[in-house]
């Protein structure tokens, strides 16, 4: 079990990366991007050590454009699906499926159609290597993409409801969510409430149990989840990109049971979420977390809105000391990158393959990163000694 003893000998793959900051409603518009510094230094805080482990990033490039008119999957003439971001994914017999957030058809002169707050699709084959094509999507009537989970699309009230990751725990699957209030300023948007809501036909129809749901803010508005055997362990960010990174973990049978979760505090586990502290310092946007199998350490990948870049960390333990943030991409290749999400399933070795948005064209890509870890120390063997002493 890798998470005995200090959530076990393992390190994190974790990326967070944020919704659009000013919401997509009515119109698209270009984000503007502002001149970041990509140097691999990063803001420690005083709360953990620094980890060593550190990985050559030896250059990133798009594999396919997973979402809109210009994709293999022309998702736009199929499913109505023009624009979307996110593209979170989990594993649900035997299947990968992905969701993604605000989603809307066509452009019209009257701004953009068919707006649904959340959607999902289920991939043909899982094997990032072939793209990651899709299947189909979970339609309505019309043939369209049709909303997960329904949102009042008011502003001031509810906004929109974007799913933030997704699990498959026995036959059901889950999806963490957050009721956006309002969009604010680029990055900072406000949260009326969190919670998980599930399915148990594939994805079809979904419930938003009461007790599910979280009306104070914790720090787990926006979540990465990994499962160890029977304990499921969330990484949590507030709302908006300037948080830093937080721990709990419940047994995932209990998943819905909000008393059940302990909180990690830098030295224990408790049952208060305001006693969490952060294993990441912020900013961290959107995130994601997998265990490399090969290099028995977990990477963090996230966005850093300072920085306009997809940065990852590694750590041996899920607690951390996580390592130094390194640049995977940036904005001066990829304007308006944000939300990497790590494609699971496959162990993460010489090659990283993760989802990306970019505000414009507002669609999904499939990326790969190459990476070069560093040869493991070998002490050197003493000389046996002579038979003469």
């Amino acid at each position: 079990m890798r998470n005995r003893s200090a959530i076990l000998l393992c390190s994190a793959f974790f990326a967070l990366s944020s919704v659009a900051s000013a919401g997509p409603p009515t119109e698209i518009p270009v984000m503007e991007m502002q001149d970041a510094s990509l140097q691999p230094d990063v803001k420690t805080g005083d709360q953990a050590a620094v980890s060593p482990l550190m990985v050559h990033i030896a250059g990133s490039e798009v594999v396919s454009q997973v979402t809109g008119r210009d994709a293999v999957n022309d998702t736009a003439r199929r499913w109505d699906v023009h624009g979307t971001d996110l593209g979170h994914m989990f594993l649900h017999n035997d299947a990968l499926y992905m969701v993604f957030g605000d989603t809307f058809g066509q452009r019209s002169v009257f701004g953009l159609k068919n707006w649904r707050s959340n959607t999902i699709a289920r991939i043909a084959d899982p094997d990032p290597r072939n793209g990651l094509p899709i299947e189909t999507m979970i339609t309505g009537a019309n043939g369209a993409a049709k909303e997960l989970l329904h949102s009042r699309k008011i502003g001031g009230i509810e906004k929109t409801v974007i799913p933030t990751n997704g699990i498959s725990i026995g036959s059901r699957m889950y999806l963490h969510y957050m009721s956006v209030k309002r969009w604010g300023e680029p990055g900072r948007w406000d949260v009326r409430h969190s919670g998980i809501a599930f399915s148990d036909d594939d994805g079809h129809t979904w419930e938003v149990p009461p007790e599910a749901v979280q009306n104070q803010a914790i720090g787990f508005e926006q979540v990465a989840f990994v499962r160890d055997e029977d304990t499921l362990y969330t990484f949590g960010i507030p709302e908006g990109r300037f948080g830093g990174v937080r721990l709990r973990r419940v047994a995932a049978e209990q998943i819905l049971a909000r008393d059940a979760y302990e909180y990690w505090t830098g030295t224990e586990w408790v049952a208060d979420p305001a006693a969490a502290s952060l294993i990441v310092p912020a900013p961290v946007g959107e995130l994601s977390v997998a265990w490399s199998k090969a290099h028995q350490s977990w990477v963090m990948m996230y966005f850093d809105p300072e920085r306009k870049a997809i940065v990852l960390r590694l750590a041996r333990d899920m607690t951390g000391p996580w390592g130094e943030a390194q640049v995977v991409v940036g904005a001066q290749d990829y304007p308006g990158l944000y939300a990497p999400y790590i494609v699971p399933g496959s162990d993460i070795d010489t090659e990283l393959y993760y989802t990306m948005s970019q505000w414009t064209p507002y669609n999904v890509f499939l990326m790969r990163t190459t990476l070069e870890w560093p040869a493991p120390a070998i002490a050197a063997v003493p000389e046996a000694p002579s038979e003469d002493g």
